[in-house]
């Protein structure tokens, strides 16, 4: 496996001090936060986003807002 190297510029003045704060509280360099950030960012599950909520999944028709509340009330009621 080869290493990259990087460079971040423009990096506003603000977001650098938060990020050199979070380093130090953690005992690890700028650089080192970075690759852990970016290591963590890569490697969890991705969220859904809205237009993924807006499509419902095979099988599963629409159901008005309404009803949908309705249910929940009952499901919250044990009925």
């Amino acid at each position: 496996m080869s290493v990259a190297d990087f460079v971040l510029r423009d990096l506003d003045g603000e977001l650098k001090e938060k990020l050199r704060q979070r380093a130090a509280r953690r005992k690890r360099s700028l650089n080192a936060e970075l690759r852990e950030i970016v290591r963590v960012a890569l490697t969890r599950p991705q969220a859904c986003g809205p237009a993924e909520f807006r499509t419902p999944a095979p099988g599963v028709r629409a159901v008005g807002a309404d009803r949908a509340q309705t249910t929940l009330r009952q499901r919250r009621s044990g009925r």
